[in-house]
């Protein structure tokens, strides 16, 4: 059974919108999986973390694949991107080469220790609200709701829109 999964995208170290662009690529080679949509890339200021600004994008899929197994592959396109992933003691929220969180899949809540669906800071986050809205003005989370409602609480957050 096929379901319509979100995918944001961010990165801010190295060359960022060659990163995210690699990774939309990557996301067309998985197996079982549609790449139906890519939001506008945004440049935003880093939250709860130091260093760039990020480019961050979202991008929304059809897959047969169950959040496992596709989150399985996200974290190979990142550790291909050049993502290291954290070692005991590290900060959690630091810069990072590739960065791809499964935000969404279908109508589906998980809550276990490698994935939490929906992603639990989605509609906290305007680097990943606003293009969320920007491929379904009307999307709804599971839980959560209608987005749209929550951007006057991420108004105070900096975000541009990259011109392609």
């Amino acid at each position: 059974m096929k379901r319509r999964a979100y995918i944001a995208l961010g990165a801010n170290l190295g060359e960022p919108q060659e990163t995210l662009h690699a990774a939309l690529e990557s996301l067309k080679s998985i197996e079982c999986c549609e790449l139906i949509g890519v939001s506008p890339f945004y440049k935003s200021a880093p939250i709860d973390c130091d260093g760039p600004d990020f480019v961050n994008a979202v991008a929304s899929i059809d897959t047969e694949l169950e959040p496992y197994a596709l989150l399985l592959h996200l974290q190979d396109i990142e550790l291909m991107l050049g993502r290291k992933r954290r070692g005991p003691g590290e900060k959690r929220h630091a810069p990072r080469k590739a960065d791809l969180d499964l935000l969404l899949v279908g109508s589906l809540i998980l809550r276990s220790t490698p994935l939490t669906l929906p992603h639990p800071r989605l509609h906290q986050r305007a680097f990943v609200l606003r293009p969320l809205l920007d491929l379904d003005p009307e999307l709804s989370a599971p839980a959560i709701g209608r987005l749209d409602r929550f951007l006057d609480e991420v108004a105070d957050q900096r975000i541009e829109r990259i011109e392609p």
